[in-house]
């Protein structure tokens, strides 16, 4: 069996093999900041990605697939990062207690919102379902020092408050958030309240209004896209 840094180098140069340069141009405009990638279509990528994790897991299993995505998710290429994030989604049921840990690792070696969310809401984010005692790391995150971090406390929740899961989490981390400057961690919470409100609306409202008064106005805007006019008027009307 040849080792997972062979296999993660020629995963690495197909995918720089069979990229497209214009499209690496179009990909580069979703950035504020330069971010290396290799131009791949996310269909294209996601079925090739498919084709190695079957032959992988035959090969040595759902471990045999982590150790190659542990791999590729280094360095500053945004593809190559996609990859892993890919190669994974369909197997996380499969995962325990030391892949989460090596995951929440992962953290460290973001560079983008892109890396970011892909980690954080494919991966992580079910995890976190599929056992909830995991949830307890947001409250770590979000005093992390690392904005990538403080914004992955609230992502992460994402999943399963559409499930109508960690409502208390939820409130928690917000009130941990409210009064942070970054604008990525601020876009971030925006979301997750976003969903929150969108799986149920009246306990979302009711958290709102006791929040209008000293959330930043971004996050409450985007907190507030999928209620009616009627609903957004005593929260944004002040």
């Amino acid at each position: 069996m040849k080792s997972a840094a062979y296999i993660a180098a020629h995963i690495r140069q197909v995918l720089k093999n069979g990229g497209s340069a214009p499209h690496s141009e179009d990909v580069q405009r979703f950035f504020t900041e330069y971010v290396p990638n290799h131009g791949w279509r996310t269909a294209d990528q996601r079925k090739l990605a498919r084709r190695f994790s079957r032959a992988l897991l035959e090969e040595g299993g759902p471990e045999r697939i982590v150790a190659i995505a542990d791999k590729l998710f280094t360095g500053r290429n945004s593809t190559e990062k996609t990859m892993a994030v890919l190669m994974l989604e369909n197997h996380v049921g499969k995962l325990g207690a030391k892949e989460f840990k090596l995951f929440e690792s992962w953290l460290d070696r973001i560079t983008n919102w892109g890396d970011h969310d892909g980690l954080v809401h494919y991966l992580i984010a079910p995890m976190m379902m599929a056992d909830p005692t995991r949830a307890k790391c947001v409250f770590r995150w979000a005093k992390s020092k690392n904005f990538w971090l403080r914004r992955a406390a609230a992502v992460a929740l994402i999943q399963g408050t559409r499930r109508h899961m960690f409502f208390d989490e939820i409130v928690r981390v917000s009130e941990m958030l409210l009064d942070d400057k970054a604008d990525m961690v601020q876009k971030g919470l925006g979301w997750l309240l976003r969903e929150t409100a969108k799986a149920d609306p009246k306990p979302a409202i009711v958290y709102l209004m006791t929040i209008r008064e000293r959330a930043p106005r971004l996050v409450l805007r985007t907190a507030c896209e999928t209620l009616t006019p009627e609903q957004r008027k005593p929260i944004l009307g002040r």
